[in-house]
């Protein structure tokens, strides 16, 4: 009976611990939709995206109200939107979460941004070389080109469509954007960059349009894999018909 009795209050004392264990698993498990990611620049609206990611989904655009149902709701409810099949739903449910997680198609990531329109352009600015003994950012030193200015490096800046001058701030971070290179030392290269007349292919125009992010379907030849013996074999058959 003793040992029973100890056994019912060892269970009682660990009443409690059992509760918050329990509590601490229900707080930690959010079945809350994730917030909606903030739009940008390039990408303003719902109108925007849908027709960025292509596949016909900008026809979407009036069933979806907001910029934050479009990254709240499930695929049921895209569902009961009218948005089918159900490969469409997947695509959107990708293409939302790329975005959500901050990886963009081409342009998603630039701020200088007027009307769908954005200019990249190659300039230079001072090579700076951290260096620990002083602690600050010191001017590295370059031997001359005839290209290249000494002590200086090149990098593509973001501005907007219209503008001709860049300034450089060193308070500001230079940011590298997706997609976008410099290539020959000189000639800006990316995906859909329209090149400025005049620039020498260091400046370039950049416009949101639809299907620029894309991702393209494969093309099935006859009938695709599983079922491409069957197509050709039925090919044959009707061609030696007709040779009869």
């Amino acid at each position: 009976m003793a040992m029973r009795n100890s056994h019912r209050l060892s269970l009682r004392a660990m009443g409690p611990f059992k509760i918050s264990r329990q509590f601490l698993r229900n707080f930690h498990k959010d079945t809350r939709a994730p917030s909606a990611p903030s739009p940008t620049p390039f990408v303003p609206d719902v109108q925007t995206f849908l027709s960025l990611i292509g596949r016909g989904m900008s026809k979407y655009a009036s069933k979806l109200p907001s910029w934050e149902k479009l990254f709240s709701m499930s695929s049921t409810e895209l569902r009961e939107l009218g948005i089918e099949p159900s490969r469409q739903r997947r695509y959107l449910l990708r293409k939302r979460e790329k975005f959500r997680h901050g990886i963009y198609g081409p342009g998603g990531d630039l701020e200088n941004v007027v009307d769908g329109v954005a200019q990249l352009r190659i300039v230079e600015v001072p090579f700076e070389l951290k260096d620990s003994t002083l602690g600050k950012d010191v001017p590295r030193q370059l031997t001359a080109s005839a290209t290249l200015t000494p002590g200086m490096r090149r990098v593509v800046v973001n501005i907007p469509p219209d503008a001709t001058d860049y300034t450089y701030d060193p308070s500001k971070p230079l940011k590298k954007f997706a997609h976008m290179k410099i290539n020959n030392g000189s000639i800006i290269q990316g995906p859909f960059l329209q090149p400025l007349k005049g620039s020498n292919g260091r400046a370039a125009l950049i416009k949101a349009q639809e299907g620029m992010w894309e991702d393209k379907l494969g093309h099935k030849v006859d009938g695709g894999e599983r079922r491409r013996a069957e197509v050709r074999a039925k090919k044959r058959s009707e061609e030696r018909k007709k040779e009869m």
